[in-house]
């Protein structure tokens, strides 16, 4: 009889190890291992499936893959670091290694005022992002209006930076935290509000104000949307800023897709930061990112909360945030939405004092990875059950597919226009976005815009498993080529003429999504709004104007003079 419960146990054994292996998505994990010159991918048994071995400088922090192999590193420099520079995963590296392990770029960014630090995200252009602190006297510190702290600080900026050559390259964008400060504080100082919760698309100078102020460990990129997020450790914080600007937009408050520059368009996780009332979800937080297009929560942010549950039980957190075209709609005075975590998954024993990250994969499951002290990577179902544990060592330990991994990447796809027609180069297949949504049922090479706007297309490669999406082109209809179908005779724009405010009468768009387009004489999309009943256009110039309302009951356009 125990021989029969032993061989009972067996099977049983066997049944439940291989249901859980069936239920894991069958990819290759990622590991490169801080302080290592090495990296490897390893199969779901951790068997060795490839391995790179004498890269460029050590790890010093993140690996990704990108389509074809190519593998890249936040990578430590040996020389040239600045002094005096805060506690963190200091790197002032970046590498790129292709497939075999030759090394295609090798870029420096570090100097006296200056290093990169923690993450970088490889962007669909072939440019790179990295998170870099920048040295502000203690001078520059009290001026900027902190009165909480008095000592030099290294606040994060954000560089977008283009290989040119072996260890060449050129900044080609940058957004700096120190140009979208406030404080209420001292009114006779730089960055004065009367109100923190106000002026949520600023950063409270005075809040947890010290020398490693930010401490931004994780930093990710929407190619629909043109738009990064990235996470704060000492603010306990994830945040998205645009980036459609250009560099001295970024430094401002206006211009972008967004139309706010450089100001912060949407964060989540501490209300406290920007003097708001609601619960703090975040504690200590690592890898703020979007989740995949091709996973099954698309567009969700998501991240890894150490001390989410408790100080000794980190989760894996994801929100739907309060998107509306590219914005994030906030009621004034309070919090951004939601008002806790939509998803979370953790087990007990799942805890990382420090690091870690998440990534969502296209069967509903969830990698998890949790570095510190021991370092584990986990999978979880989308009910939220664990199915697979193992030792791994590296920061983010990240799942590819092997088509992802060797097959050559289809060249970066243009949009061009001719006759009010849009078309992508050749591909296997085509999807559209406008204005970072994706338009149902546009899988043609050629799209014939019905209103002006953003548009984006991705493409795949001929075993569609290797995506490339587009730069945004941004599409203007001539008024001539403005045509009202469905409901444009029931729907009312007034009062016309206007000194600025415009209504709309079709109470049926109420509840729904739609967006509004307002056109010049000479065919310039000067201004869009988004689910508005009203909208002001008293900061133009005087005269007619086109009034374009797209929604799912059709597209409506009336001409308005504005005479103010």
């Amino acid at each position: 009889m125990k021989k029969l419960n032993n061989l009972f146990l067996a099977v049983a054994f066997l049944f439940l190890f291989n249901g859980s292996k069936a239920q894991q998505w069958d990819g290759y994990f990622l590991t490169a291992a801080k302080n290592a010159t090495s990296a490897t991918l390893y199969d779901t048994t951790w068997a060795v499936y490839h391995t790179w071995t004498g890269l460029a400088g050590s790890t010093g922090y993140s690996s990704y893959l990108m389509p074809g192999g190519y593998l890249w590193r936040a990578a430590k420099a040996t020389s040239g670091l600045p002094s005096g520079t805060p506690m963190g995963p200091i790197c002032g590296r970046v590498t790129k290694h292709d497939y075999n392990g030759t090394l295609l770029w090798d870029y420096l960014i570090t100097g006296t005022n200056f290093v990169s630090h923690h993450d970088i995200r490889p962007l669909p252009n072939g440019n790179v992002l990295a998170i870099v602190y920048e040295r502000k006297t203690a001078a520059e510190v009290i001026a900027a209006g902190c009165t909480t702290y008095s000592l030099q600080m290294w606040p994060d900026k954000i560089i977008e930076i283009q290989p040119t050559g072996l260890t060449t390259g050129t900044i080609v964008w940058e957004w700096k935290s120190w140009d979208h400060l406030m404080q209420n504080t001292d009114p006779t100082k730089a960055n004065y509000v009367t109100s923190l919760v106000d002026n949520p698309q600023l950063l409270n100078i005075n809040y947890q104000a010290q020398s490693d102020w930010q401490h931004m460990n994780g930093v990710d990129y929407n190619p629909m949307l043109d738009q990064i997020s990235f996470s704060s450790h000492n603010h306990d914080e994830w945040y998205i800023i645009d980036h459609s600007t250009t560099t001295a937009e970024a430094a401002s408050h206006t211009g972008g897709f967004s139309g706010k520059g450089g100001d912060i368009l949407y964060r989540w996780g501490n209300p406290i930061a920007y003097g708001a009332a609601g619960t703090t979800i975040l504690n200590v937080t690592h890898d703020a990112h979007w989740a995949d297009e091709f996973s099954t929560v698309p567009g969700r942010l998501c991240g890894y909360n150490n001390k989410g549950v408790s100080s000794s039980q980190s989760s894996a957190d994801q929100i739907i945030t309060s998107i509306n075209g590219y914005n994030y709609t906030i009621t004034a005075g309070t919090a951004y939405a939601p008002a806790s975590y939509t998803s979370r998954k953790t087990v007990s024993g799942m805890y990382s004092s420090n690091e870690g990250g998440t990534q969502q994969l296209p069967n509903g499951n969830e990698i998890v990875c949790s570095p510190v002290p021991t370092g584990t990577v986990r999978e979880f179902n989308s009910a939220g059950q664990l199915i697979y544990s193992h030792a791994g060592s590296g920061s983010k330990i990240k799942k590819y597919s092997a088509c992802f991994i060797n097959n050559t990447p289809p060249p970066i796809p243009t949009i061009t226009e001719n006759a009010a027609i849009l078309t992508a180069s050749a591909a296997a297949s085509y999807q559209w976005y406008l204005n970072g949504q994706k338009i149902v049922g546009a899988t043609s090479q050629n799209y014939t815009p019905t209103q002006s706007g953003n548009y984006v297309v991705r493409i795949t490669d001929s075993n569609a498993c290797v995506y490339q999406y587009s730069t945004t082109y941004i599409f203007t209809l001539s008024p001539t080529s403005i045509v009202e179908v469905n409901f444009s005779d029931k729907l009312t724009f007034y009062p016309n003429p206007t000194t600025g405010i415009i209504n709309f009468s079709d109470a049926s768009l109420y509840g729904k999504q739609f967006s509004i387009q307002v056109i010049d004489q000479a065919g310039k999309l000067v201004k869009t709004f988004y689910n508005a009943s009203t909208i002001d256009i008293s900061s133009m110039p005087n005269g007619n104007y086109f009034i374009q309302l797209t929604s799912p009951e059709g597209t409506a356009t009336k001409q308005i003079l504005l005479n103010k």
